[in-house]
């Protein structure tokens, strides 16, 4: 009987073990995506994604006579083909670089006040202070302080015109606003 107890203790312990673990894959903190942090390097990101497919890629824009510059991005996808992250290094071309940032396109990442790429303006608001908003041509981006995250919200949401030059405030973003793009810095 004793070791009934155990092994049912055991299995109780694992499963909990378990979970978090799942959570835990899934969860955007500051300085944190999942399973890579602020101190993940590089030449990490194969044996941390082994059961997914990363792929590298390299941008060179040399032939351009206006700029010249070499970028590198790691993309994460699913073995099905679906894109999960686009981590970008802070050092180009430099295996033992740490993170720069990392684009989120998974909804299944999610923050612990519940905010992901499936969360409207008024969710984010309401868990977060938005510190500062920019506008490009095609978003509104809001600087989160508290992520050390940017969230953009394409300009079709707010009913401007994709392409205007005009400013939007935070007064200006409709509750029901969804979210284009999730990016953490780890600067």
């Amino acid at each position: 009987m004793l070791i009934l107890k155990r092994i049912v203790y055991f299995l109780v312990v694992a499963i909990l073990f378990s979970q978090c673990s799942n959570t835990n894959q899934y969860l955007i903190e500051k300085g944190k995506v999942g399973l890579l942090t602020k101190d993940t390097k590089v030449n990490e990101l194969a044996s941390i994604f082994k059961n997914d497919s990363l792929v590298a890629v390299m941008h060179s824009d040399k032939d351009s006579k206006l700029f010249s510059s070499e970028n590198d991005e790691y993309i994460l996808y699913t073995k099905e083909g679906k894109k999960v992250l686009e981590i970008e290094p802070k050092n180009q071309q430099d295996s033992l670089s740490k993170i720069k940032s990392i684009q989120i396109f998974d909804s299944n990442y999610i923050t612990d006040k519940g905010v992901s790429l499936k969360s409207t303006f008024s969710e984010i608001n309401k868990n977060y202070r938005v510190n500062k908003v920019e506008t490009t041509l095609t978003s509104a981006t809001l600087f989160i302080d508290e992520l050390n995250a940017t969230i953009a919200i394409d300009k079709k949401e707010l009913g401007l015109n994709q392409f205007s030059r005009e400013e939007v405030s935070l007064d200006q973003i409709p509750e029901i606003a969804r979210v284009k793009f999730f990016t953490i810095w780890f600067n």
